[in-house]
């Protein structure tokens, strides 16, 4: 029987650039010097759909994926061809086992129960070594060379806790990595995710493990000029309304119109991901004029002036101001925070 289930078209989507993104990762790898960019596509890219930017960054040439867990590794099982290697950041519990033996990803060992839990598996992992971020990680004094006997290990790796800053701790965590690695057998290194990139070659060892930057955040102002947006939510205006001077706009009257004018109500809010902290400060684009958001961002629908835009109707389209720096400092959530909080029902697509 023929499936007739319709399609509903959304009132929310995010359109994203493709070529940004391997312009983002070309970028990336060439300031990582001699070192190779991987991707970190943790959290289903980022929000972004872990399978289609896989694709993409396979083709342009990447060959190191990060993942959280196993099932995010399960999720791009079949994308990556041989050569190309997916380390699964969050380690190996006993319960992943089953799975982890047959899938070609490897676990990031974390701790010594790890280690002992893999070392008869017969299999390659990478080692993660807390260089001070106490996070996840085998601390260095309790590394020792016989520890790694009738292992193979790929990367011996950490993860720097402050390097969108200059403060000591990023050099303090260089010198501990360095001691690490005299301790380690491995077949690469790898230290810097996308701001670590930018704080120079003492930093790239063997590979890069790019993140936030690949799809378009900029923590540091050396990656400035070279990375580019690639997230931009648009919102379908489905109702136009006419305010009077004293009128006010959605709970709690955060806004109150001091003029007769318009505003558009548009089908987005913080189910959405677009929260309520861009609540009187967001702004949304038509064709180059800023609507700023009006009143409170609620859980379906967001208030927008339209002074700008008078000749806006209902069923038009309006993309979002959502440059990730400008973004953060509209609503107080970091970079990170916007991107991979992006709502379920909001349509992703490809250009």
């Amino acid at each position: 029987m023929q499936d007739t289930k319709q399609i509903v078209p959304p009132t929310a989507r995010v359109r994203l650039d493709s070529d940004a993104l391997v312009a983002n990762w070309n970028s990336l790898n060439s300031l990582s010097g001699k070192a190779k960019a991987g991707a970190a596509v943790k959290a289903d890219a980022y929000g972004l759909g872990v399978r289609d930017v896989v694709r993409k960054l396979v083709t342009a040439g990447c060959t190191d994926f990060f993942v959280a867990n196993w099932q995010e590794a399960q999720e791009i099982e079949g994308l990556t061809p041989a050569g190309v290697s997916v380390s699964v950041l969050n380690g190996i519990r006993e319960q992943d086992m089953p799975f982890a033996l047959q899938s070609p990803a490897k676990p990031v060992i974390n701790s010594l129960e790890q280690l002992n839990r893999w070392k008869s598996s017969g299999r390659p992992c990478d080692v993660m070594i807390n260089s001070g971020m106490n996070r996840l990680g085998i601390n260095v004094e309790d590394l020792s060379s016989g520890l790694f006997e009738d292992i193979e290990i790929d990367m011996a790796m950490s993860h720097l806790a402050s390097a969108d800053e200059d403060v000591p701790q990023n050099d303090d965590q260089l010198t501990q990595f360095k001691a690490a690695l005299e301790i380690v057998p491995r077949k690469r290194t790898s230290l810097a995710n996308s701001a670590g990139i930018a704080l120079g070659s003492d930093f790239h060892f063997d590979v890069t493990r790019p993140g936030l930057s690949l799809y378009g955040g900029i923590q540091r102002p050396e990656l400035e000029g070279c990375i580019r947006q690639i997230v931009i939510p648009q919102a379908e205006i489905i109702q136009v309304r006419s305010l009077r001077p004293g009128d006010k706009v959605g709970y709690n009257a955060q806004y109150t119109a001091d003029r007769a004018h318009d505003i558009g109500i548009l089908a987005m809010g913080y189910a959405d991901g677009y929260l309520r902290g861009f609540s009187n400060s967001g702004i949304f684009l038509n064709e180059g004029s800023e609507l700023p958001v009006l009143g409170r961002v609620s859980m379906d629908l967001i208030a927008v002036d339209l002074t700008t835009a008078p000749d806006i109707n209902e069923g038009d389209w309006l993309d979002c101001e959502f440059d990730l720096r400008t973004a953060s400092a509209q609503s107080g959530l970091s970079q990170y925070e916007l991107i991979t909080g992006i709502g379920n029902r909001v349509a992703r697509y490809w250009i």
